[in-house]
């Protein structure tokens, strides 16, 4: 009975790429589903609380403040010539973004299980929605660094002196993009087999901070314990965080560093898109 049914299926769907290779074409026919996952997100992430999107301010605001005390005052990590407020928020509002795309795209299998295993869609639209959306909160961060930085200018007499670099800024952006979204969507698609990893990679996002320059500058370790400069470069988001100090406060950009991790990004993103894509194939069964 069963192979009499299964031998007889009117319509059997079967993917038209090879699973190495992503169809673009048919990514952009549903981007109207993609512009609907970005709204929905964006509704429901401040849906019913008191604050609502002022929350997209206050939690980058109130976790500068914390560092500024702890490290800028207390430590003294922050580098002269910029107030420690300005280089702890410069900062946060990078990672932040980089953070919150790379945990939210790992659990896209997991999280949406009841809808993939229903109806048909290319799965990569919900964790490229997730980074559309995110990018929206980082926007609203940046302008919030603009509005202290233009504070700091008017009314505490600090000298701003901006890069020429920082209209290149949306590039940075975009491979900070690309860097959280490959390393999601590898994570994503491990995790349907190991759920321990979507654990791991959460925990391992706020350790990875601590070996970032969002809490004391490069040349500060230089100057205490310069072997560990070679480890801290290896981090792929540090080239990203310093290259938008530079851009907002002037200095030499790190092109070598930059290099490295646009390399390090778009190869990750390449690996975690293949692997992305074959696991879709069959996630209805494993998960």
């Amino acid at each position: 009975m069963g192979s009499t049914a299964t031998s007889n299926w009117d319509i059997e769907i079967r993917p038209e790429q090879p699973w190495w290779k992503p169809d673009l074409k048919e990514f952009w026919h549903y981007r109207d589903l993609l512009m609907l996952l970005v709204k929905r997100d964006l509704t429901a992430q401040y849906k019913q609380t008191v604050l609502g999107p002022v929350w997209l301010v206050l939690q980058p605001l109130l976790t500068t403040l914390v560092y500024t005390v702890m490290f800028g005052m207390l430590a003294r990590w922050s580098p002269k010539g910029i107030p420690a407020l300005l280089f702890y928020l410069s900062g946060i509002v990078p990672w932040t973004y980089f953070s919150t795309v790379t945990t939210r795209t790992s659990r896209t299998f997991v999280s949406n299980a009841s809808v993939l295993t229903k109806v048909y869609f290319p799965r990569l639209v919900m964790p490229v929605s997730t980074t559309i959306s995110a990018l929206f909160s980082l926007i609203v961060q940046l302008g919030l660094l603009v509005v202290i930085i233009l504070f700091y200018t008017l009314f505490r007499h600090y000298q701003w002196t901006p890069s020429p670099s920082l209209i290149a800024l949306p590039v940075v952006i975009a491979l900070m993009s690309i860097l959280g979204l490959g390393i999601g969507i590898l994570v994503s698609a491990v995790t349907t087999k190991y759920r321990d990893l979507g654990f791991l990679v959460a925990y391992g996002v706020q350790l990875l901070m601590f070996v970032s320059p969002v809490i004391f500058p490069l040349s500060l370790v230089a100057e205490k314990n310069p072997a560990l400069l070679p480890f801290i470069k290896a981090n792929p988001m540090t080239a990203i965080i310093e290259t938008v100090r530079t851009m907002f406060f002037g200095g030499p950009i790190d092109w070598a560093g930059l290099g490295y991790t646009a390399i390090f990004s778009s190869v990750l993103f390449i690996v975690g898109l293949a692997i992305f894509q074959r696991v879709e194939r069959s996630f209805a069964d494993i998960i």
